[in-house]
């Protein structure tokens, strides 16, 4: 089964993290995994797509606004070098705090939009990303953009 075109963006923008077996909790109707995979998302008109990706990366636990304004700076120097334009936010996930990146990234042509959280996980990284193309109007584009900035976790 091939995936849909924004899962291109999602896998390339995640293939340096590497991966461990995970599962995400989608709460949004209509979500299914692709090809059984609880760790890929995509909605039915596969318009857009989630992926959780746990790492054996260490990450440090964000216990404050400020350590994940840190981060933050860090992260966005980074990903500007390959991303362009990145706009990165700390988010309060009760008690701790993680890292919110939203760029473009561009392949073969096309355009994708990307939000991307960075979480503590144990003491290792875990990202849940979303990716949608370019001008993509469907509804589960605001939705997928809103589970990642409140729900995910």
């Amino acid at each position: 089964m091939s995936l849909p075109r924004p899962a291109l963006v999602t896998l390339l923008a995640l293939s340096l993290l590497g991966s461990h077996a995970s599962a995400l909790i989608v709460p949004m109707n209509g979500w299914v995994p692709v090809g059984g995979d609880a760790r890929v998302w995509t909605d039915t008109s596969g318009a857009c797509l989630l992926r959780e990706e746990r790492t054996g990366q260490a990450f440090p636990v964000l216990a404050s606004q400020p350590e994940a304004l840190a981060f933050a700076t860090k992260l966005r120097k980074q990903l500007s070098k390959t991303m362009g334009t990145v706009v990165i936010q700390p988010v309060d996930r009760a008690g701790f705090w993680a890292v919110l990146a939203a760029y473009d990234y561009k392949q073969g042509g096309e355009t994708y939009k990307v939000s991307q959280l960075y979480l503590n996980d144990a003491g290792l990284l875990r990202t849940v990303t979303g990716s949608s193309a370019e001008g993509e109007k469907g509804a589960c584009v605001n939705a997928m953009r809103e589970f990642i900035r409140y729900l995910a976790d």
